[in-house]
């Protein structure tokens, strides 16, 4: 007889999803922070909780805990949120033309090169 265990889900007072907030993705609750901004904040910028808090000084010690306790229950999903979103900005970066780009196409002489 084999016998499953399931991991009971913890139960994130801080996190929630708000369909039409933030496409759905899940956010502290009350704001429009997602979980996945305090995930990049703590795991790729090196911010301490209180860093954090400081950088966001509407936001609490204990909501910034429960948004890592939620990202750490759902790395991939919200790993796989943050890639989306990065490829997202790429795309949209690599199809922007800057107003000084847009200048220079039109004014041969702010090129760089002067004869």
């Amino acid at each position: 007889m084999t016998t499953t265990t399931t991991k009971p889900r913890t139960r994130h007072a801080y996190i929630t999803r708000k369909k039409g907030t933030c496409g759905g993705k899940p956010i502290i609750a009350g704001t429009r922070i997602k979980v996945s901004q305090i995930a990049i904040e703590y795991e790729r910028m090196g911010m301490t909780p209180d860093e954090i808090v400081e950088a966001h000084p509407h936001l609490t010690l204990p909501q910034i805990h429960d948004a890592l306790s939620y990202y750490y229950e759902n790395v991939r999903e919200i790993d796989r949120e943050i890639a989306e979103e990065r490829a997202m900005f790429e795309k949209m970066k690599n199809g922007f033309v800057s107003i000084l780009e847009q200048k220079r196409g039109k004014n041969p002489h702010l090129q760089g090169g002067h004869s």
